[in-house]
């Protein structure tokens, strides 16, 4: 097993393989994060205090904090997961990882110095290797060279000087973040007067809007008043039409003789339809009792004792009496 040991003090790295495994005891069963002494290793790393920072098993998967595992599972991770990069937006996938607990299937683990002990290790501890790369952000190049806000923070940037054969000598800088200059100050007032007149102007859009809403509205309910006062006008002259129907206007052009008469027949049901029944009877009988005027009285009553059915019967029209006033002879 190897162990990969950094020195954060100096920015040094050193791997180195120990296979004995009483000494590797000292790790097992422990998470990362933790710290661990050193002593066991040997003598060169009395006093020294190392911290597990992770790891890779001997097929190559990495440790990941938070499994509390001591072997392998298989996780559906997402953006924001470590041991894991997505390739598109919103995209999942389930992989394999090793848990944060430390076993003999391990091939590397990396560990940090937290503290250093009583002789320096070679190649890790008594060497110190200069920054690559400066501060970036402008707070902390300023903290870094103790400026004030009235320095010029970009003539204080970090450069990297690249030497290459046949080329000429060029120089790396990075650029400085959270930087406030007088162009961004024009930017960000210029942003702040586009805001402020962006503001007024959906302001006063949404007060015309109102006006016209509440023009329209009144348009409205005034257009509604009208049609329901109409609707009223005309409902009230049909129930004076009406009105005038079934009292003066109805009743004047009727015939008073027509009108007490249905009025007895309403008054006394049974007189009416004998009275009816009687006036039917008569204006049968009449223009018989005028054909034979000159017929005996004798000979008027018997005719109603002779009665014969409708079909025997013969028609009154043959009875016509004669121009004289005698009845026609046979």
């Amino acid at each position: 097993m190897k162990l990969n040991i950094s020195c954060p003090a100096t920015g040094c790295q050193k791997p180195i393989a120990i296979d004995d495994d009483k000494k590797l005891s000292i790790f097992y069963g422990r998470r990362m994060g933790q710290e661990v002494e050193g002593d066991a290793l040997g003598d060169e790393f009395k006093g020294y205090v190392f911290k597990i920072t992770g790891g890779n098993d001997k097929d190559g998967f990495s440790m990941k904090q938070g499994v509390l595992v001591q072997g392998r599972v298989r996780l559906l991770m997402k953006e924001g997961h470590s041991c894991y990069r997505p390739r598109r937006r919103g995209e999942r996938k389930r992989k394999s990882v090793r848990g944060c607990i430390v076993g003999p299937d391990l091939s590397v683990i990396a560990l940090a110095i937290v503290k250093t002990g009583e002789q320096p290790i070679a190649g890790l501890t008594d060497t110190k290797l200069p920054k690559r790369l400066g501060p970036k952000r402008a707070t902390k190049i300023r903290k870094l060279f103790a400026l004030n806000k009235d320095d010029d923070v970009r003539r204080f940037v970090i450069r990297r000087k690249i030497e290459k054969e046949g080329k000429p000598v060029r120089f790396k800088a990075p650029k400085i973040q959270r930087l406030v200059t007088d162009a961004r100050l024009r930017r960000k007032r210029i942003y702040k007067e586009h805001k402020k007149s962006r503001w007024e102007r959906t302001r006063k859009a949404v007060s015309d809007y109102h006006k016209v809403l509440e023009d329209f509205h009144k348009k409205q309910r005034a257009e509604a008043k009208e049609t329901i006062a109409h609707k009223k006008e005309l409902a009230h002259q049909l129930h004076q039409k009406k009105e005038e129907k079934q009292t003066g206007a109805g009743s004047a052009t009727l015939n008073p003789a027509l009108t007490q008469k249905k009025v007895g027949t309403v008054t006394d049901k049974k007189g009416a339809q004998t009275a009816t029944k009687t006036s039917q009877a008569a204006t049968k009988q009449a223009p018989a009792t005028t054909q034979q005027k000159g017929a005996a009285p004798t000979q008027q009553k018997a005719a109603p004792a002779q009665q014969k059915p409708a079909t025997q019967q013969k028609p009154a029209t043959q009875q016509k009496p004669a121009q004289g006033g005698k009845p026609a002879k046979k």
